[in-house]
């Protein structure tokens, strides 16, 4: 091989190298572009929709908060209503009772 065919040769390798390089640096600009629009989207809808999460989980929390202390009140009610029933039960029973002993 002579000294020509090896610089041939080389140059060969060195173009084939240098089309590669660029198919590289192609695939690299593609890739830069796909990560700016996903950094946009992630802006500009996921950080909304974050925050919109955010925000009704707060008026939510708020809401939930006021709505204890009524299920608590309507607890307390309904323990007082069942002791009512059972009073106006047991005085029933002693009517009767004392009509039964009367007639």
């Amino acid at each position: 091989m002579t000294d020509s065919e090896k610089l041939d040769l080389i140059l060969s390798e060195m173009q084939g190298m240098k089309s590669e390089m660029q198919d590289m640096k192609s695939e690299m600009q593609e890739l830069k572009q796909r990560t700016a629009g996903i950094e946009l989207h992630i802006e500009n809808v996921t950080d909304r929709n974050i925050q919109l999460i955010a925000e009704n989980f707060v008026d939510l929390t708020r809401k939930l908060n006021q709505a204890i202390p009524v299920a608590d009140k309507n607890l307390a009610y309904e323990v007082k209503v069942n002791y009512l029933i059972c009073e106006v039960d047991k005085h029933k029973k002693e009517m009767a009772e004392l009509k039964n002993k009367t007639a």
